[in-house]
């Protein structure tokens, strides 16, 4: 690892510091409000496993696309902070339109809309903070945890939304406390709770108008120009550091990581909110996006020593032990589904392996890749993280738990949940045996 654990004059201004977070909590306060709830949505207008497939692919399609979009046009045309606002107000817009739209070609237009603007600013708002930090290592953690917390915030208000005004006001209360409690045990269910689930899109969208105006408030982040025939093609050279067998270990490893994080969004929400019956854990729909975000909570605190944690484990311990955090998580999915606390509790190794897993893996590629090809290096990674990875989750996942395990009571989360443990546990192994990395790395010659 290059550089000294810690350099008091190297901080950032606490201002920028400051604006950073906020960035962050609002850039994934926009995701967070609408994607937990919305795999138990669509099926609830009537789409099919396959157009249910097309709508959630605009997400990682989009990924894909801002590989060459975000982290070359956009990267060598426009300042980062005015892209991210212009992009923020598209998206915002193209949001609150999915609040009417009810049959297939209104709802996957706009959604591809604001995907396509809104997931390269994900690569966008790394290229603002990256560019104000002396440290990375030291100083990333901080500041992404401003966008776990966003997540996090964006969850708890649905207690108080997906709420059954009909039941509260019928049911007699005296004092707050009795209210509330009232309030917190009157979750939306069923149609209801489809109806209800519109409100997120007005809340994700609102938010995305926020940050288009805050943008203008960000330290001037230039465009970058290419300065040779060769700079001009960066994301080609980025391509070139695959030759490395220890970089291809790893972004191999980064695509099986991401389907099976994925696969958690894909049925974790209707899993929880499933009847004990049917298999599933009974919880009330408004606070089914609480329970998951307990993984953001702990998310927080792993975030804070992540920087801590590499300089004690390395790389390929963090990153294994995060690749576990899934196994462990999916492993009480199939086997302990009747004890509701600890299904509840184990949510919070999410955080872990998000934390020590994607997050040390973007301060590896600032660590190790050349700066020249570095913005298009993190795109590379971005394309398994929120591309290839989550597109063939959300190929897969409507369809094995729409079909393949799809019983006449319900759906067999045990089986459904043992794919993506065994995926985990392959992928920690691989890494393990296969994942050396060299400090003394450089880019392939042609």
């Amino acid at each position: 690892m290059r550089g000294s654990w810690y350099y008091p004059h190297s901080r950032m201004n606490p201002t920028i510091r400051f604006k950073l977070f906020l960035m962050m909590v609002l850039e994934f306060f926009i995701w967070g409000a609408w994607y937990p709830l919305i795999f138990g949505y669509l099926p609830s207008l009537g789409f099919t496993p396959t157009e249910q497939s097309w709508i959630l692919s605009t997400f990682p399609l989009a990924a894909i696309v801002g590989m060459f979009f975000s982290n070359q046009f956009a990267d060598r045309n426009f300042a980062a902070e005015r892209f991210l606002g212009a992009s923020h107000l598209i998206a915002g817009a193209a949001m609150l339109s999915l609040v009417w739209a009810r049959t297939f070609w209104p709802f996957f237009g706009a959604m591809l809309v604001h995907c396509l603007l809104y997931v390269p600013t994900i690569s966008i708002t790394n290229s603002i903070a990256f560019a104000q930090m002396k440290d990375a290592q030291k100083e990333f953690g901080i500041v992404r945890m401003g966008g776990t917390i966003g997540w996090v915030l964006a969850a708890w208000p649905m207690t108080f939304i997906l709420v059954d005004s009909e039941r509260v006001h019928a049911m007699p209360t005296t004092g707050f406390v009795n209210w509330l409690g009232t309030v917190l045990a009157s979750g939306l269910t069923g149609p209801a709770l489809a109806a209800g689930t519109r409100w997120t899109f007005v809340v994700a969208g609102i938010a995305s108008l926020v940050l288009a105006a805050f943008s203008l408030t960000l330290p001037h982040t230039p465009p970058k120009p290419a300065t040779t025939a060769a700079n001009k093609f960066a994301w080609l050279e980025a391509l070139r550091l695959l030759a490395a067998p220890f970089i291809l270990v790893l972004w191999l490893v980064t695509f099986i990581d991401s389907t099976v994080h994925n696969l958690y969004f894909n049925w974790t929400g209707t899993f929880l909110g499933t009847e004990v019956a049917a298999g599933g854990v009974g919880i009330a729909g408004n606070w089914i996006m609480p329970v998951m975000s307990i993984g953001q909570i702990a998310e927080i605190v792993t975030m804070a020593i992540l920087g801590v944690t590499l300089k004690k484990l390395g790389w390929r311990t963090t990153m294994i032990l995060g690749i576990l955090g899934h196994a462990a998580r999916f492993a009480v999915f199939a086997f302990l589904p009747e004890y509701e606390a600890i299904v509840i509790l184990v949510n919070i190794v999410h955080g872990i392996a998000y934390a020590f897993f994607f997050a040390t893996v973007y301060i590896f590629v600032d660590e190790f890749f050349p700066k020249d090809v570095r913005a298009s290096a993190q795109g590379l990674f971005n394309l398994m993280i929120l591309g290839l990875g989550p597109l063939v989750a959300n190929v897969l996942g409507p369809r094995l738990i729409g079909e393949t395990f799809r019983t006449a009571t319900g759906v067999d989360f045990r089986s459904l949940f043992l794919v993506p443990f065994s995926a985990a546990v392959f992928a920690a192994v691989v890494l393990a045996l296969f994942f050396h990395p060299n400090s003394k790395f450089q880019i392939p010659n042609s």
